[in-house]
């Protein structure tokens, strides 16, 4: 039986208690260049977004669309591991860093790591939580005891074909709050902007009657009307492929965090 009686008081759950729409933005690091992860988390934070979802890359994704597959390959090129992942991040918490980091990824290079010592590196480094898509809520027991030895936070994917019986589970199991797929498909699909506001509603209705914690939604937000839609059903939502694929073509780090804060600022306005 796994226990939950995680840690209070995180800087996960303060951001969660505050009453207002959570804006989540999905960085790759080392992406678009070379020492531009400290610098676009700077960014992202000030740009007013909530929590940050950082990449853990992965040389054979499951779930990633082909913008965040390019991400991936390309930071990879530029030397990003888990070591290194930790380090930039250990360095911006030295230089201030306030926002929550959850970092998502796969859990193979997690493994090939060696479990115990990821999750005291990624404590260390100022990780708050974590998304491994390829993880059941099933084989979870051993991760979810690791998560609250450290104080970490664990996060499950809900999909628009959960039953409400699963939904209750998995927001019974992820630890703040839990991840709904807008669609069933990979990240940056075009297919919420062709699906009904009423599938859409009825979906994130479901996840509500059955859920206790807060849950935020994404994949295939791409748009303004798209991040309006999630904002009026679910407690947040998240942005990557778009951003990212605005964020490609900077050739600095210092032009990638002007597209940054120019994308994210636009949208800013649109939190309730």
């Amino acid at each position: 039986m796994i226990s939950q009686d995680f840690a209070q008081d995180t800087r996960l759950q303060r951001t969660l208690k505050l009453n207002q729409k959570l804006l989540v933005a999905y960085q790759m690091p080392e992406f678009p260049c070379k020492d531009s992860t400290i610098p676009l988390l700077f960014s992202l934070e000030n740009s007013g977004v909530s929590i940050i979802e950082l990449g853990m890359p992965h040389s054979d994704p499951l779930a990633d669309g082909p913008i965040i597959q390019e991400a991936a390959q390309l930071a990879i090129q530029n030397g990003v591991n888990l070591p290194l992942i930790f380090s930039l991040l250990k360095e911006a918490r030295m230089k201030g860093l306030n926002v929550p980091v959850i970092l998502m990824g796969y859990i193979n290079p997690v493994v090939q790591y060696g479990l115990v010592r990821f999750f005291k590196d990624a404590k260390e480094s100022g990780a708050d939580g974590f998304i491994f898509p390829d993880i059941p809520p099933e084989e979870s027991e051993q991760i979810l005891e690791l998560c609250k030895e450290h104080s970490l936070s664990l996060t499950f994917l809900i999909s628009p074909v959960s039953s409400n019986n699963r939904i209750s589970k998995i927001d019974s199991l992820s630890t703040d709050f839990s991840y709904c797929l807008t669609v069933n498909a990979v990240t940056g699909s075009n297919k919420l902007s062709g699906t009904k506001e009423g599938e859409i509603k009825d979906y994130l209705g479901r996840v509500k009657e059955n859920s206790k914690k807060k849950f935020v939604a994404g994949f295939g937000i791409s748009n303004r009307n798209d991040l309006e839609l999630i904002f009026k059903y679910a407690d947040g939502a998240v942005i990557g492929s778009a951003y990212l694929r605005a964020l490609k073509n900077a050739t600095s780090s210092n032009s990638a965090v002007e597209i940054a804060e120019s994308f994210f600022k636009s949208l800013k306005g649109l939190v309730p």
